[in-house]
């Protein structure tokens, strides 16, 4: 079956995320918006603060990412900086800022909403912001982690971090463990004692740069995934795949490696969320918020079969 979804139905769902017409359709259908509450908790600042506010109180730990990406303009850049400051206001005014240690709360920042895919100057742009917003994150005491896009922004991407953790060497990076490439990206940066998060990946990307067989991808992830733990930075495990979750507990014994964390999506394995939370291990859960809700909506149902059954399920329901 997971193959079938795979090499079929995954391929077809991510065309559908790059859809104008599709997304204009799916955002209008008071259906659909009520589904994608299951992933995505709310529109504002305000509503997805509600859903945190829940998180902590399980013992959970965090990481609010503004939807929005493929800006077209400085004008739309601006305004995500301006709406992720005001987000890091509001965390501050919480208090909840941990030890120091792992910081229980992250902004998670996409560099194409932030202007990396402007014609002009986009790559300056976008670093421009995310120092910005970093240096607000750091008067805060929040983290923040820069996600990982299509395999085409990767080296404007790291190049931007490489430069960001100058001032800022608490900042993190995602890492796909699909990119045939990322085992040398992981060694670098574990090397450089980097907060990494590394996920298995969510693009249509070609075999050229990727593997596209999911055992294939899963081997890539605990290959990076031991690197990290034997580098001194500090990893962050980011996958629902029960193969990994059990791989994990051995892998960090056999690296010596004593700080990690967990990561998983909002809705999706709660109960397993819940579980490794309370048996005292470190998990983050990825909190989006936003209008921009359809492609990151998309992607998650191209990730897992469930997804795609629950998406189902609940459309054919609420059709009775």
């Amino acid at each position: 079956m997971a193959g079938l979804f795979a090499s079929t139905l995954r391929p077809v769902i991510l065309a559908a995320s790059k859809g104008h017409g599709l997304r204009h359709t799916a955002e209008r259908l008071p259906v659909t918006r009520k589904v994608v509450r299951r992933f995505v908790p709310g529109e504002t600042i305000d509503s997805v603060l509600d859903s945190v506010a829940v998180l902590r109180d399980s013992g959970r730990y965090v990481s609010i990412d503004y939807l929005g990406e493929d800006v077209t303009g400085v004008d739309a850049a601006n305004a995500a900086v301006g709406v992720y400051l005001n987000l890091i206001d509001r965390l501050r005014a919480s208090g909840d800022h941990g030890d120091a240690g792992a910081r229980p709360l992250e902004i998670s920042l996409k560099l194409s909403a932030l202007g990396q895919s402007l014609e002009r100057d986009g790559e300056k742009i976008a670093r421009d912001n995310a120092y910005a917003i970093c240096q607000a994150a750091q008067r805060a005491g929040v983290w923040a982690t820069v996600d990982a896009e299509d395999h085409t922004t990767t080296d404007s991407t790291l190049s931007i971090v490489r430069d960001l953790r100058l001032d800022f060497p608490w900042i993190g990076l995602v890492l796909q463990a699909y990119l045939r490439r990322t085992l040398g990206d992981c060694e670098e940066f574990a090397g450089a004692g980097a907060r990494i998060r590394l996920c298995k990946g969510a693009y249509d990307e070609p075999a050229s740069v990727a593997y596209r067989d999911p055992a294939a991808v899963t081997a890539s992830y605990l290959r990076c995934l031991r690197v990290l733990m034997a580098g001194s930075g500090y990893p962050m495990v980011a996958s629902h795949d029960p193969a990994i979750i059990d791989a994990v507990s051995g892998l960090a014994r056999e690296t010596g490696c004593g700080a990690f964390e967990y990561q998983m999506l909002y809705g999706i394995r709660d109960g397993e969320q819940r579980r490794l939370a309370d048996s005292g291990a470190r998990v983050r859960v990825y909190v989006p918020f936003g209008t921009q809700w359809y492609g990151y909506f998309m992607r998650r149902l191209a990730e897992r079969p469930a997804n795609l059954t629950f998406f189902l399920r609940a459309l054919a329901q609420r059709a009775h």
